[in-house]
């Protein structure tokens, strides 16, 4: 009798494993994935998000979810990257929002407008001011899911073919300048040129355009903007923390088992973190051989500073009174920013100011 008794509690056990195994692999299956970067493999540090992200999400399942990174120009351009995604032809890109404001400049907010976030208040605003909620509200006319993939940190100003010491300087300047400050720059009187990163060097070689932006000392250097454009402008006030995402197809991410989503949003988060790390720890070595290889830094004058402001709230102005999308989006970033540099100027600004001039007094 003990023995029936044993065959038939064993035989349950066996029963159950058996059901609970399909249930396991259902939740874990094998699934693949190609993400393009709008990014050249040239610039480990932008382009090397992507990787971050794949290298995670793989170890976390085991290789069961596998996502193949692809550079800018492999699959599609620089620039066609959230079309890519928005059309089905890759599952996800890595790209800057700001790329697609010829579609709608709401795009801007994505990753950066002039005078607006800097980058641990843009992450403020995504995780928990409600800003991801509004972006990919708007991102879901365009086939997109978005994850926070990435920030540059506030950008440099520009390469300038010579120098800009008055507003006036900057009439009829060619300009390499991505997203919506674009807009504002025409204002002043320059004309913007929208060009993918791989593509600004003979650009500005060739003398096809006479100014370009791109982020800061560590991904200039190895552009080599310093041999063809001798004057390095600070700060970018277009870009005060310049935010890069991963679109993501929304039929291929409402497909994806709950886990799967799960570890999705937790790689572009550490893709996130990881990207800033590495530029704040590599600018300011780019920076010191930037200078000594012939880099003429120079800050843009209050002056100038001033003009851009004004020229921005214009365009703001305009932009919302014609466009629900972005004021609704605009709103929520401007009452943000007030908020959070209430509180910055409060510590962070005071230590920070401290620090810079004891460094630059030699008592630190």
């Amino acid at each position: 009798m003990e023995r029936r008794r044993f065959l038939k509690v064993a035989g349950a056990g066996a029963a159950a494993g058996a059901i609970a195994s399909p249930a396991i692999a259902q939740s874990m299956p094998e699934v693949k994935w190609r993400v393009t970067s709008s990014f050249p493999k040239s610039l480990d540090t932008i382009y090397g998000a992507s990787e971050v992200l794949a290298k995670a999400v793989s170890e976390a399942t085991d290789g069961k979810f596998q996502i193949q990174v692809f550079a800018a120009g492999e699959i599609v351009p620089a620039l066609q990257a959230a079309d890519a995604v928005t059309n089905g032809t890759v599952e996800m890109c890595h790209t800057a929002s700001y790329y697609y404001v010829g579609k709608d400049p709401t795009f801007a907010f994505g990753t950066a407008v002039p005078f607006g976030l800097n980058s641990r208040q843009q992450n403020a605003w995504f995780y928990h001011g409600g800003g991801n909620e509004l972006l990919n509200e708007f991102y879901k006319k365009s086939n997109i899911y978005s994850l926070p993939g990435g920030n540059t940190g506030c950008q440099m100003g520009g390469w300038f073919r010579k120098e800009i010491k008055t507003v006036d300087d900057l009439k009829g300047i060619k300009m390499r300048i991505g997203g919506f400050a674009g807009q504002v720059m025409s204002k002043l009187g320059v004309v913007p040129q929208q060009i993918g990163g791989g593509d600004i060097y003979p650009a500005l070689e060739k003398g096809t355009i006479d100014a370009a932006e791109w982020v800061g000392p560590a991904d200039d250097e190895k552009l080599g903007f310093n041999k063809v454009a001798p004057f390095y402008y600070y700060p970018g006030w277009w870009e005060g923390g310049a935010a890069l995402h991963f679109f993501i197809n929304t039929a291929k991410w409402e497909e994806l088992p709950k886990v799967y989503k799960s570890l999705l949003t937790t790689a572009a988060a550490q893709a996130n973190i990881d990207m800033q790390a590495k530029y704040d720890a590599r600018n300011p070595g780019a920076l010191k051989r930037l200078v000594g290889a012939g880099a003429q830094l120079r800050p843009f004058s209050p002056e100038i500073l001033d003009a851009c402001l004004k020229a921005s709230k214009e365009v703001y102005a305009e932009t919302c009174a014609k466009n629900p999308d972005f004021k609704k989006i605009y709103d929520s970033m401007a009452a943000f920013r007030g908020d959070e540099y209430l509180w910055f100027q409060i510590a962070e600004y005071t230590f920070d100011n401290f620090l810079i001039r004891s460094r630059v007094s030699n008592t630190l």
